[in-house]
């Protein structure tokens, strides 16, 4: 008796065990989730209709913690097209163009963007749909422009080196490069089922997509040569 009245004692002297609290790693880990899992919804859905709920269960957290780490579903929203930019940009930085000679750095950079769009359906998805919204989220955001500098940089030191090594001509601005660069190869990926009723020839083929690759790539190179 004795004895289990001093194990009470010694028990309540100490207290319940204190909770552990959340390491950052999983901090990062839950949030990394709920953005994997909001490009897949957005991308299926639209903004408008994308739950929250669905978000939620799909990165298997509690729904509030979406609120907790986002503030809103438009905030979500923004941040998830904040993700597949910082994605795509950072695939580009690792492209290192500069070790390329100009024209070969100039071929990689249309390449992976052709590629990347053709790996990755789920960012012409949502660019479409913020596009339709009048880029109302992205107006919002403190990182995209930021993001978007290191790019502009690459495209404009391999048009620099290209013209001082003489094998590209000095007409082009590198924002309008690399528009025309986008504009090439975003607008087969967004367009190429309607763009297969018009003409009446099945452009989504693999050949024929490997033949559009090919075409974009000449009418870039071919533009910039003096």
């Amino acid at each position: 008796m004795e004895k289990q009245v001093a194990m009470k004692s010694s028990i309540k002297a100490e207290g319940p065990a204190p909770r552990k609290r959340p390491q950052k790693r999983d901090t990062a880990a839950s949030r990394k989730a709920l953005l994997e899992a909001a490009v897949s919804e957005f991308s299926e859905f639209g903004f408008e209709g994308g739950r929250v709920d669905r978000i939620a269960r799909l990165a298997g957290v509690n729904k509030q913690l979406v609120y907790h780490h986002f503030g809103s579903k438009a905030d979500l929203y923004r941040a998830t097209l904040e993700e597949v930019y910082r994605e795509i940009r950072l695939r580009e930085q690792q492209l290192n163009l500069e070790e390329h000679e100009p024209e070969a750095a100039m071929r990689v950079l249309v390449e992976f963007s052709f590629d990347y769009l053709a790996e990755h359906p789920e960012f012409v998805t949502l660019i479409n749909d913020e596009n339709r919204m009048g880029a109302v989220h992205l107006k919002k955001s403190d990182k995209v422009t930021d993001m978007h500098s290191p790019l502009i940089k690459l495209v404009e030191e391999t048009l620099e080196r290209g013209v001082n090594a003489g094998v590209f001509n000095n007409r082009f601005d590198p924002i309008d490069l690399y528009l025309s660069i986008a504009g090439l190869t975003y607008f087969y990926f967004s367009n190429r089922h309607t763009a297969s009723v018009i003409f009446n020839r099945d452009i989504t083929t693999a050949k024929q997509m490997q033949h559009r690759r090919a075409h974009i790539v000449d009418f870039i190179l071919s533009s910039l040569k003096r």
